[in-house]
């Protein structure tokens, strides 16, 4: 029997699922992008005579195109672990779209702009309430105000124990970061979680 023959096929890879998420304009499609190995599939449409007064683009005026289903991409770990990246659309319009993709998630990074920073608590409540473990990735653009972080997590209403990371959602090294925070608290919640036996 030949050497090829006798060796066993590589296992297919395991994939792993994380939701990229927050409000309108605070850099989903942009942090999705950053940290893709492949060209992320974007589901960007031009903003119209119909978003005004419904998207506010007053802290990001420069904005002409918004997500109307989703951001895609992917990052290999290794041979054996895929790393799947789904941006969710940031207006409450869209909202019936985040139950399928957040189905099998392993995790959630909730992105804040400190401008604007109740944009975010749709998503904050939608992942308390499903019980998803996240982090917040406060993305901070250019001219925007620096808070401590103990500012932020009490205008979030976020207890200490939940990871904040501060990002730059244009920059890959920074993205990964919060990938790592995010794979930190998984595994601290699924570690948690196991039944402790006496010795």
């Amino acid at each position: 029997m030949s050497a090829r023959s006798s060796t066993a096929p590589a296992p297919p890879p395991i994939a792993v699922k994380i939701v990229v998420s927050g409000g309108f304009g605070v850099g989903k499609t942009t942090f999705v992008g950053a940290v893709s190995e492949i060209e992320p599939l974007v589901t960007e449409a031009e903003l119209t005579e119909r978003s005004i007064g419904v998207d506010d683009t007053s802290a990001v005026s420069g904005k002409t195109t918004t997500t109307v289903a989703l951001d895609f991409g992917r990052i290999t770990l290794d041979e054996a672990l895929l790393l799947y990246l789904f941006g969710t659309p940031g207006q409450d319009r869209f909202a019936f779209l985040w139950d399928d993709l957040v189905d099998g998630a392993l995790g959630a990074i909730v992105l804040v702009d400190t401008r604007r920073i109740e944009d975010c608590f749709p998503a904050l409540d939608y992942f308390e309430e499903h019980d998803i473990p996240f982090i917040i990735g406060v993305n901070t653009f250019d001219g925007a105000r620096r808070f401590e972080h103990a500012e932020i997590r009490d205008a979030l209403g976020l207890g200490a124990d939940l990871p904040l990371v501060e990002c730059d959602a244009r920059h890959r090294e920074s993205v990964k970061q919060v990938l790592v925070a995010l794979t930190e608290r998984v595994l601290s919640r699924r570690l948690a979680q196991l039944p402790r036996y006496a010795t």
